[in-house]
């Protein structure tokens, strides 16, 4: 064990100094940086979770690419695009897709006796993955659609239920408009989801896809597109420019151009959003950690003026300004330690109680979620406690240098 360690666990566990004024200097230092990881490790792990339930409702509705006919990417008209067997065995080949699965919409109204509302039909398959749907689902179950007959059966959102006052078994009429004049069905309620993300809740009813495709007067290869989830969203730009490179400006059989967009292109508006929270979080991160330094560079200069008759016998003794030096480091090392320890009970506490307990409440119409989410991310906090513990013994070495100009004779009789 080298002398500058050695000595800095001596002093660190001495209690012969209790009464000196270093003591509660160090007392603030330790919870300086305490406070400062404890919010930082919160404000890392509310920003993830939040940016992923988000994001991981917005893809629930949709898919991480969407490829679809061009015209219907630039309009809020729905133009079919073939939609085959073929096509698909090509979307499932492409390099990074995980899972591809068919998809038409319709516009219409629901009608009860006391109310209407216009909604947005989305027909789905059976290769539809309602694994989204199913953890937002609070009432009801989910059908399996078919694509060879009409079933009957909706899954409309909490918020419909409301506004209709519709329950599950109930049965509610539907009326679509095409130039064919006002064309009419019944449906059965099988399911209610909420998922809190006010523009689709008010809108989106699942039904079957043949019933849509029916509904649209379209072939039965024809659909409004394909929705294409990948095995990785931090690939998504690559997956989507093989994608790209692959169908798009083809054109299918019935004069449709083929096109593809990702999730971000579709909804720029909530990911430039999420996106705003990083910013958020390296500002909340540069001022704990500012705090946290300045807050040990107050207790190691109390430190070192209070043990200056210490360092003058040191130096008389023949330790070097280096050797000294470096024992207050280590010593401000011990007290840093302590203080992460200290922030990390304290962080990662609260985080696992709002987990387990939602013990913060959000307004769901404003933030999309009814409670506070948190993602316990090890490798961030990881992170989080070896750069703080880093810059903090950075911002030290500076201040050490007062020892040099401390001199021996003086210091020795320093009161």
């Amino acid at each position: 064990m080298s002398f500058p360690l050695f000595l800095a666990r001596k002093i660190y566990a001495s209690d012969a100094d209790k009464n000196m004024v270093s003591r509660p200097a160090v007392r603030i230092a330790t919870m300086g940086v305490a406070v400062g990881l404890a919010v930082m490790i919160i404000s890392v792990c509310v920003v993830l979770g939040f940016k992923h339930t988000i994001r991981d409702k917005v893809i629930g509705f949709g898919s991480h690419i969407t490829v679809a006919d061009y015209m219907t990417m630039q309009t809020a008209e729905q133009y079919p695009i073939q939609m085959g067997d073929s096509m698909m065995r090509v979307l499932r080949g492409i390099e990074g897709v995980k899972h591809v699965q068919r998809y038409a919409l319709k516009q219409g109204i629901l009608k009860t006796d006391d109310d209407f509302l216009g909604v947005m039909l989305k027909g789905v398959g059976p290769d539809y993955d309602s694994t989204f749907i199913h953890k937002n689902l609070i009432a009801g179950r989910i059908p399996l659609f078919s694509e060879k007959k009409s079933q009957q059966k909706l899954v409309i959102s909490q918020t419909m239920a409301d506004k209709l006052k519709l329950k599950c078994g109930d049965r509610v009429f539907a009326y679509f408009i095409n130039n064919e004049g006002v064309r009419t069905r019944r449906f059965s309620i099988e399911g209610i989801y909420q998922t809190n993300l006010q523009q689709y809740d008010e809108s989106v009813c699942l039904t079957d896809i043949y019933t849509v495709n029916k509904l649209n007067g379209w072939e039965p290869d024809q659909y409004s597109g394909a929705e294409l989830t990948v095995n990785n969203f931090n690939n998504l730009d690559e997956t989507a420019h093989h994608i790209i490179n692959k169908v798009n400006r083809t054109e299918d059989r019935y004069g449709g151009t083929y096109s593809a967009q990702t999730v971000t292109e579709m909804n720029p508006q909530i990911f430039s959003w999420l996106d705003l929270m990083d910013l958020n979080v390296w500002m909340i991160l540069a001022l704990m950690v500012a705090v946290a330094g300045v807050t040990m560079i107050s207790g190691l200069l109390i430190i070192i003026l209070e043990r200056t008759q210490m360092i003058g016998i040191l130096k008389a003794l023949g330790s070097r300004n280096r050797q000294i030096r470096h024992t207050f480091l280590w010593l401000a090392v011990f007290i840093i330690s302590k203080g992460l320890f200290i922030g990390n009970i304290l962080g990662l506490g609260l985080i696992i109680l709002q987990h387990y307990t939602g013990l913060v409440k959000l307004e769901p119409s404003k933030y999309y979620v009814a409670t506070v989410p948190v993602e316990l991310n090890i490798p961030f906090i990881i992170a989080l406690n070896v750069a703080t513990l880093v810059i903090c013994i950075l911002v030290l070495i500076a201040p050490s240098y007062l020892i040099s100009h401390i001199h021996p004779a003086k210091s020795i009789s320093y009161e």
